[in-house]
């Protein structure tokens, strides 16, 4: 008899974690298609959906106020005023996640890009783009299983994917690579060209 109930607690236990484990799936984003299935908080804590961006090409970056690649934030202004009306959005997710180079809460990010670099392209709320807490958005696009070729753990502040119009990863820049770097441009402009 208490064998019986011990396989019986055994399989409720199993079933407990297995519902959990599907819960939690959900919540990651595991069921995800693109990143327009995404809703994350922007820089004033309002809820946005990422489908809103559909039709646009978007690039993507996890940003840091005290970083050696700061200056960045320079050329990201610039390549959302050159190419903001031909459809490119881009988005800000502030990221304290190396070496504690971003630190300040929302409000303080949002002065210090504004009074610093007098951005106007879109900032989000601050996530973790790696580890155990790492946000659903970025656990879709460092998955291989969801994002395959441009997948892997991102290394460093200002790493830079470029999404299509139909919310697929199309490139992946490495945190040094220039914003206005001919490399990035060349596919933005392509990214841009196609219509459908």
């Amino acid at each position: 008899m208490k064998r019986v109930r011990m396989c019986a607690l055994t399989v409720m236990v199993a079933l407990s974690w297995a519902g959990l484990a599907r819960s939690q799936g959900e919540e990651t984003g595991a069921e995800a298609k693109s990143v327009y299935d995404f809703e994350v908080k922007n820089i004033d804590g309002q809820e946005v959906k990422l489908s809103e961006y559909k039709g646009d090409v978007v690039l993507m970056v996890n940003v840091a106020s005290r970083c050696g690649l700061t200056p960045q934030y320079k050329d990201l202004q610039k390549l959302h005023e050159k190419y903001k009306d031909s459809g490119l959005r881009v988005l800000g997710f502030p990221a304290n996640n190396f070496g504690g180079q971003e630190p300040g809460s929302n409000e303080e990010i949002k002065s210090f890009c504004s009074s610093n670099y007098n951005v106007t392209f879109d900032m989000f709320a601050k996530v973790s783009v790696k580890g155990s807490d790492c946000c659903p958005l970025y656990q879709f696009l460092t998955a291989e299983e969801t994002n395959g070729e441009f997948a892997g753990e991102i290394e460093w502040n200002f790493t830079k994917f470029l999404i299509d119009r139909d919310g697929k990863v199309v490139a992946r820049f490495g945190p040094k690579v220039k914003p206005m770097s001919k490399r990035v441009r060349t596919a933005i402009d392509k990214a841009l060209e196609d219509k459908s």
